[in-house]
């Protein structure tokens, strides 16, 4: 039975709470058992919160038994990174500097997954303060990918696509500051979404960027991720960057499914050379299919898409080397080398230097660097004048076309260790998601089959222009329909048990 639970979808498990076929708490304790069975392996959670996901799950019983009308997903058990505040349940980033800081309040997202009832069944692994691709840098170890343990789930949310990609939980949360959703979906075979830039609010959300942070969701299919978007969407007057105005009707747009006559824009920067053959083979197929499907193909040029990852990995480390300042063993976190007899410079460098690790520290001396007098014009300066360049391409792009499509990644998911000592190779992972985060558009990465040469999952990435995430789930869902009409299945269900 627990199996068969774990293995719904998000929207299956919603209605049969909804018709009381199941309760709250036996999907939630359906989880609670599938962590416990394969996370010692997977090691996709931090932290699991069984009491809490439990008393959430009884609580929507009752409401539900006393004839209270409940929105769609009450119920329905989901996984959060732990980059995002939740009162009195650890919020560590992945990072030593926060061990067991257990914030006070919760981050927005955590406040309206509360409102609706989602138990939420604990917080999963990252790269450390979200500075990485393969959740290889988080200080507790990395997480493994479900469909080969000795290879990466993506980053920095890895965690997050693992507990969904494994069955641990339906749903989870992610956050994308350079693909950090969509990179671990394409590589894990799930679904994930980066909403438009202040789409979902940021407040309580750990930042890395301030300019590029942006939570959304993760599932086993594009409904699924729709309906935990309209969850978490919306404007948030306690974050400044929130977007004013109505969420578009992604359910709806997932429910319609339909390209025909969409004009459908293939970014030829971001499919070539150095793409995995098996990635472009899959990629060529789902160009196929969506003008089978009736939309419009075309090739479009970003030719500043070059200078994108140039300008991002000066942009990220600044923005960074800022936001991490506030992390001296002062305030909160811990505390090292207070001995009596230090002196507070003293207590701050011993504390960072202990806290954060190798990545954390090489970013926040790329950062100061490109901070420091003399040098921002030449520097930072000049990235935020290829960042308006790359805005400039994605609105010509979209003055012919309603959407844009790419390859995920320029890879499936390699080996753990292949490239932890190389940040640049790294970084290169990063290549086709990263313009999105500079111009702040929304975009979304689904599974398109398996890569023959190794069997691991590939991704299609879908770009909307900003505000226009609708676009996103109406694609998305038409292909994923068609997709399971050949396969037979949904993808994700070919991952090994």
């Amino acid at each position: 039975m627990t199996a068969d639970i774990t293995r719904l979808s998000a929207a299956t498990l919603a209605a049969e709470l909804a018709g009381k076929q199941m309760s709250s708490v036996e999907a939630t304790q359906a989880c609670l058992d599938r962590i416990a069975e394969v996370d010692p392996q997977l090691h996709a959670f931090l932290y699991v919160d069984a009491e809490g996901a439990l008393a959430t799950a009884a609580s929507v019983d009752r409401r539900r038994d006393a004839g209270e009308e409940l929105p769609a997903l009450a119920g329905v058990p989901i996984a959060l990174k732990d980059v995002m505040a939740m009162r009195g349940v650890p919020t560590t980033v992945g990072s030593k500097i926060l061990e067991n800081w257990r914030p006070p309040y919760d981050a927005t997202v955590v406040s309206r997954l509360r409102e609706v009832g989602l138990p939420v069944l604990g917080k999963t692994n990252m790269d450390e303060f979200a500075m990485g691709s393969s959740t290889e840098y988080s200080a507790y170890g990395p997480t493994r990918n479900p469909w080969d343990h000795d290879r990466i789930p993506g980053g920095s949310g890895g965690g997050s696509a693992a507990a969904v990609a494994g069955f641990e939980a339906p749903l989870a949360i992610g956050t994308d500051t350079g693909g950090s959703i969509r990179q671990p979906a394409a590589v894990t075979g799930t679904v994930g979404v980066k909403p438009t830039y202040g789409a979902v609010s940021r407040y309580g959300l750990v930042a890395l960027a301030s300019s590029l942070d942006q939570a959304g969701p993760c599932a086993r299919s594009v409904m699924d991720a729709a309906l935990l978007h309209e969850v978490i969407a919306g404007h948030d007057p306690r974050d400044s960057t929130s977007l004013p105005g109505p969420v578009p009707d992604v359910v709806k747009a997932a429910r319609t499914a339909d390209v025909r006559g969409l004009k459908v824009g293939l970014v030829k920067e971001l499919n070539g050379p150095g793409y995995q053959a098996g990635v472009r083979q899959r990629f060529s197929e789902v160009v196929e299919l969506l003008t089978a499907l009736g939309a419009d193909v075309r090739e479009v040029s970003c030719p500043n898409f070059t200078y994108a990852l140039g300008a991002y990995y000066l942009i990220l480390p600044s923005e960074a080397s800022s936001n991490l300042a506030r992390f001296d063993g002062m305030r909160y976190g811990i505390r090292l080398g207070d001995d009596g007899e230090a002196n507070v410079e003293e207590v701050m460098a011993r504390t960072r230097e202990g806290g954060f690790g190798p990545e954390v520290k090489r970013r926040i001396m790329l950062g100061t660097y490109a901070l420091s007098s003399g040098y921002y014009d030449e520097f930072y300066g000049q990235a935020q004048k290829v960042r308006t360049l790359v805005q400039r391409d994605f609105a010509a792009a979209f003055a012919d076309c309603d959407v844009l499509i790419s390859p995920t990644c320029p890879t499936t998911a390699f080996p753990i260790g292949e490239k932890v000592d190389d940040p640049l190779a790294m970084y290169l992972n990063d290549i086709a998601t990263i313009p999105v985060n500079l111009a702040g558009n929304g975009a979304l990465s689904m599974p398109i089959g398996l890569a023959p040469e190794d069997g691991l999952p590939v991704g299609l990435q879908v770009i909307a222009p900003p505000r226009l995430d609708d676009r996103l789930y109406n694609v998305g869902a038409a292909v994923e329909a068609a997709l399971e009409d050949r396969w037979g299945h949904p993808l994700i269900e070919e991952a090994p048990q």
